[in-house]
């Protein structure tokens, strides 16, 4: 069994990872470096071509497994975040015969993608449920095994070859108490390890932060305190978040319908996920909020707030990472129907994803909202990425022979190895820091 770490080995993003065992090679996700090209989330599509994305380093260079091109028989994506799936229109059609396969809400939002994007793939797209398993070919098996995340129907890749069992583990935490869907299937998982697992990739983004990532329960209670706990009577209250994650945001409109607040969502990127989980009958949103997607119908319902009265209403947006063209950011610059008032609130119910731009996005969004005057409440949240104490039990049900870390670079991925090396594994012999580009032989 070979095993090539195509992205997501030097950084956060980008993730794609093949496997090729005799004449049969398999992809696990393919995924965008989110940064370099979506600069705000109401523009996540950008008119580059895919060559211009392989040269700035926004897409898996796929060129490293050109040799296993006609080899390729499935393409399998864990969930729908862009780091995860954003590639597929770029990449997947160098493997024509290759099915898409993903649980109902990623090849939902993967459809969504194929048409912002004008782009026709070759390849079928394949639904499997999340614990579920699908025959490829002789030999050769996907098993989708639920798990928790910060978005909808995210599983554990488990590929049943001939050659042993390849699991893909790449974006999820432990969650006991998830407020949407079921949680982690933590007995198939104890089942697969005692069958026997070959390898291992595991998502090391929190590998070294030492504690177990908080429910998503706490986060609703953390948003509960914020919304119901403070006085916000005679003001507006602007709530931003992920707009994949729609367990968040049936919080906030479960605490906007509390506060006697209407709830309106205004941005592209909410209106396009909360349509996909709202078609599949997975969350109901609009019948109690109100989504708006595009600029014009953003400005008419902003003028009908401040006719009616701005404490009538629960405005969740997109902007959370402070983006510049962003609906919050373009609140803030005043480039819409709307000025904030003194003692405003601004609730960021997520955390600022650590990176230069990011980080000098939001300091400005910030600093913008603090000279209007405005409460900002930031990090009313919980991680959707397991912590170290959570990655022992995980490792723990799964006793896997070799381990690659994945999804960070190498102080993250030397964090994961670090605790492999606590449980028995040897650096170098059964746990393996990758690189982009790199193959392992596995026996």
């Amino acid at each position: 069994m070979e095993i090539c770490t195509v992205g997501g080995y030097n950084e956060v993003g980008r993730n794609m990872t093949a496997v090729k065992f005799g004449d049969k090679a398999v992809i696990f996700d393919m995924g965008l470096h989110i940064e370099k090209v979506v600069n705000h989330e109401d523009e996540e599509r950008y008119n580059l071509k895919s060559d211009q994305l392989l040269d700035i380093g926004a897409i898996p260079d796929y060129r490293t497994i050109d040799d296993w091109k006609e080899n390729v028989v499935a393409i399998m994506i864990g969930h729908c975040h862009l780091d995860h799936i954003g590639a597929v229109v770029h990449i997947a059609g160098k493997y024509p015969n290759a099915p898409i396969i993903g649980t109902p809400y990623t090849i939902e939002i993967l459809k969504s993608i194929i048409i912002d994007d004008k782009i026709k793939l070759p390849n079928k797209l394949v639904v499997l449920n999340a614990d579920s398993s699908l025959e490829l070919e002789k030999d050769l098996t996907v098993e989708f095994v639920n798990i928790t995340h910060s978005t909808l129907q995210t599983v554990v890749i488990a590929l049943h070859t001939s050659e042993g069992t390849v699991v893909y583990a790449n974006d999820f935490k432990l969650d006991d108490h998830p407020t949407i869907g079921q949680k982690p299937n933590m007995k198939r998982l104890r089942q697969l390890g005692e069958k026997g697992v070959k390898v291992l990739i595991l998502d090391s983004l929190n590998a070294g932060i030492f504690k177990k990532t908080p429910s998503e329960k706490v986060a609703k209670e953390m948003l509960k305190d914020v919304l119901l706990g403070t006085n916000n009577r005679g003001h507006a209250i602007i709530a931003t978040t992920f707009s994949s994650h729609i367990a968040r945001l049936k919080s906030i409109v479960e605490l906007g319908m509390k506060m006697n607040r209407k709830v309106i969502f205004l941005g592209r990127s909410l209106h396009k996920y909360v349509t996909a989980a709202e078609k599949l009958k997975l969350v109901k949103i609009s019948g109690q909020a109100l989504v708006i997607g595009y600029s014009r119908e953003v400005r008419q319902k902003l003028a009908q707030i401040a006719k009616e009265g701005r404490d009538k209403y629960l405005i969740v947006c997109t902007g959370n990472q402070g983006e510049p063209n962003s609906m919050l950011s373009r609140l803030a610059g005043q480039e819409l129907p709307w000025k904030f008032q003194a003692d405003d609130h601004v609730v960021f119910s997520c955390r600022t994803i650590p990176s230069p731009s990011n980080q000098a996005n939001r300091e400005l969004l910030e600093r913008r909202l603090r000279n209007q005057k405005v409460r900002i409440f930031s990090d009313i949240h919980v991680s959707g990425h397991a912590s170290r104490e959570d990655h022992r039990d995980f490792l723990d049900a799964l006793k896997p022979e070799h381990i690659i870390p994945s999804h960070g670079d190498i102080t993250k991925l030397s964090a994961m190895a670090d605790l492999a090396s606590e449980l028995g594994y040897t650096l170098g012999k059964t746990v393996h820091l990758m690189q982009n580009g790199q193959r392992l032989t596995v026996n």
